[in-house]
């Protein structure tokens, strides 16, 4: 059982707990989760099952798509509506003025990490120092947004905003909508969150647990997407005896691949007719073995 499973988490539950529930259900040890979504939240959570496990450092690289609701005027110490409230304003904001506001959050900018976070600080997580009140001194990471749309505004005495979000990995939704609340000098949580998207994974095509719990239940697998076809990576050839080579991790030279060529530290997916061999990495104008599948 080897493939990604475009999942549609449920809220209420963890990332861990949702690898909990597959590895039973599907009766292998080998799952993992790309991405973490928090408990709150729902949406796309990508899962690789058995060999796929070994190239999910390369599905967790690529860009997601949120629907994210703010609300305004309310503070809270996790960012999001689980937290505890921290202070209230009373916003005297209108549509005009989160339209002038979006794009000074757009393209690269610098993200603080919430200090309730998976972010690990000396061997623990961030949400463990929160919890005992400890506040740890955190670096600002540099994100892409790729564009922020205001769908929807709602006036009121806290009023709230519905955006549709495009960033790299690694932004904090929940953040974002705090730093705008900032800067509109009023304050805000993330009251709301759904991940549309994650890389290439729709939340269109996404299973809920209960399908895949019927599909197990009749041994049918077809909720599996093949790994060859989550990779956006170039792709090469090797002929039968190149293709043995690269399974006991040999090189092959640059004039016995087929396909694009590509410079020193390139990744590539690397096939023997239609079959995924594995990843390779292009060093000194040979094709190094990186993750052998087969």
């Amino acid at each position: 059982m080897n493939g990604v499973i475009n999942l549609l988490k449920p809220p209420g539950m963890t990332s861990s707990d949702v690898v909990v529930w597959l590895k039973k259900r599907l009766h292998t040890a080998k799952v993992g989760h790309i991405g973490t979504l928090d408990p709150g939240v729902t949406g796309v959570l990508p899962i690789c099952v058995g060999k796929a496990t070994r190239i999910a450092e390369y599905l967790s690289q690529q860009g997601k798509f949120y629907r994210a609701e703010i609300t305004f005027g309310i503070t809270t110490d996790t960012q999001d509506s689980y937290g505890k409230v921290l202070k209230t304003t009373q916003p005297y904001i209108k549509k005009d003025d989160i339209l002038k506001t979006i794009p000074c959050f757009t393209g690269l900018v610098q993200q603080l990490p919430p200090m309730y976070s998976a972010v690990r600080h000396k061997g623990k997580h961030l949400y463990e120092y929160a919890r005992q009140g400890v506040e740890i001194e955190r670096v600002s990471r540099t994100i892409n947004i790729s564009f922020i749309k205001l769908l929807h505004w709602l006036d009121g005495e806290y009023p709230q905003a519905v955006l549709d979000i495009e960033c790299s990995k690694g932004t904090y939704i929940r953040t974002l909508c705090h730093d705008l609340g900032e800067s509109l000098g009023c304050g805000a949580f993330m009251s709301y969150l759904l991940r549309l998207r994650s890389g290439p994974f729709g939340i269109q095509e996404s299973w809920t647990l209960e399908e895949i719990e019927q599909f197990s239940e009749k041994d049918d697998t077809s909720f599996l997407i093949p790994i060859k076809h989550c990779l956006a990576l170039p792709k090469v050839c090797l002929l039968s005896n190149r293709a043995r080579a690269f399974c006991n991790g040999l090189p092959t030279r640059a004039d016995e691949v087929v396909g694009p060529l590509g410079n020193d530290g390139i990744s590539v997916q690397v096939f023997e007719n239609e079959i995924l061999l594995g990843i390779g990495i292009w060093r000194e104008n040979s094709l190094y073995p990186h993750k052998v599948l087969r």
